[in-house]
């Protein structure tokens, strides 16, 4: 052997000895400010979680909807929707996860909330959007409404729970073989009606028409059970059609075909910033899907791209704004609940009324963790934080807080966090399943005229 071959190869064995002694480098010991911030993070969801295991009914298994501090003392809104009891079992799966509670725990608690499921009242297998508590009968005081989106963040809780606990997994497929999607699906249009209200027996009038909207769960879902055709996907808008000129803005783009459809590539510009609008410019309805589908990792040019960009404008808006901290999307208000978003980023954006949420930043951590870090402090100077982790809204400019925590986002606090430190966790358990790798070539094909 020559000298030469032998030196490179007793080089190649000592690198190799070099790489496997090698200690494995997390994203916990990255640097000491990482390490201080992931274990503040896992704190808050500690402090997070307690709201669930608090205000869970220990009978049924289903979550409070809400409750507030008042004056008065505590008022425990003992109702709940599919959306809510989606983010309480995935909330479970999150602190099993993060280490806050065990397995057998875990378990037990979303066994309790399957076994009440099994019985709710359903229409075509999809579930009502209320309930009480305590026993499982409808609110009928509040409608007999069969909402698309509520049951499609059901259904996306039941396919992540199904593929982390094996032992569970026959049960919650059963229910979501049974959730059929296809009678609010209008083939004609393309797309699906918001919801069917039993009383009346009558579909809604409106459609789920925006792409970028928190619908998009359901369609993704109903896709991969085979409930509504793939092409369904791109029947939605990205933006309105340029001759529609009520909208906020007259969008720039071109049309492309995907899958035979020919779909609007439009865009609107902010800051100079291209993007997607979602309808009202809030933050759940940009991120909160990216929780359970990966369009982060999977929607480089389209999704996960626009995701990116409508955090980076938020931020920019209340830059623009003077506000002390920044995080536009629904939620409580001292006497109830408001929509409130960067309205910029909104086909027919919702005011911000100086409101931000907590639950907004938490949805942004996976694409700007220093820029989160920097405004949960704020939000803690503006005395948000609380017994349950963040009180739901405050007014940046009054300093009013909304002493309200809701399931909904106290829900999306937990699966954000658990993502972020587990490295997209909850996303991974919805993927393994069938339903939702099905549908992965959508996410990848697309191209946003935002680049």
């Amino acid at each position: 052997m020559k000298k030469s071959t032998l030196f490179c190869c007793l080089l190649a064995v000592c690198l190799l000895i070099n790489l496997t002694a090698a200690p494995m480098v997390t994203a916990a010991q990255t640097s000491p400010k990482k390490a201080a911030f992931n274990k503040q993070l896992k704190a808050i969801a500690k402090k997070t979680f307690k709201y669930f295991a608090d205000y869970t009914d220990p009978t049924t298994g289903l979550t409070y909807d809400e409750v507030r501090t008042t004056g008065k003392g505590t008022e425990e809104a003992k109702r709940t929707s599919p959306t809510n009891i989606a983010m309480y079992m995935m909330s479970t799966v999150s602190a099993q996860q993060m280490g806050l509670i065990s397995k057998k725990e875990a378990v037990s608690r979303i066994q309790t909330t399957l076994n009440t499921l099994e019985k709710l009242d359903k229409w075509n297998g999809l579930f009502y959007n209320w309930y009480n508590t305590e026993d499982g009968s409808l609110k009928k005081d509040w409608g007999q409404f069969i909402s698309q989106v509520d049951n499609g963040w059901l259904s996306a809780g039941l396919i992540v729970v199904g593929q982390a606990y094996s032992e569970l997994h026959g049960q919650t497929s059963k229910l979501v073989d049974n959730m059929n999607y296809t009678p609010l699906y209008d083939p004609e249009v393309g797309q699906f009606r918001g919801g069917y209200d039993v009383a009346k027996g009558e579909l809604t009038e409106h459609y789920y028409g925006t792409f970028y909207t928190e619908p998009r769960v359901a369609s993704y879902i109903a896709i991969g059970k085979g409930d509504v055709p793939k092409e369904h996907w791109w029947k939605m808008y990205r933006t309105m059609p340029a001759e529609y000129d009520w909208q906020s803005q007259i969008p720039q783009g071109k049309t492309v075909q995907y899958d035979g459809v020919d779909v609007f590539e439009g865009s609107y510009v902010y800051k100079g910033t291209k993007f997607v609008p979602s309808w009202g410019g809030s933050m759940f309805e940009a991120l909160m899907p990216g929780m359970v589908i990966k369009e982060k990792e999977l929607g480089t040019k389209a999704l996960g791209l626009n995701n990116k960009r409508h955090v980076q404008l938020q931020i920019e808006y209340a830059k623009e704004k003077g506000y002390p901290a920044w995080g536009f999307s629904p939620s409580a208000t001292p006497t109830g609940y408001s929509e409130f978003a960067a309205t910029p980023l909104g086909t027919s954006g919702y005011k911000d009324s100086s409101t931000v949420t907590a639950h907004a930043t938490f949805l942004a951590l996976e694409y700007a963790p220093e820029a989160a870090q920097k405004n949960i402090k704020a939000l803690q100077k503006l005395k948000m934080a609380g017994k349950y982790g963040f009180y739901d809204s405050v007014n940046v400019e009054t300093g009013e807080l909304a002493k309200a925590y809701l399931a909904l986002d106290q829900g999306m606090i937990m699966i954000s966090i658990a993502n972020y430190l587990e490295d997209g966790v909850i996303r991974d358990y919805f993927h393994k399943d069938p339903i939702g790798k099905k549908p992965e070539a959508l996410l990848k094909k697309e191209v946003f005229s935002i680049r």
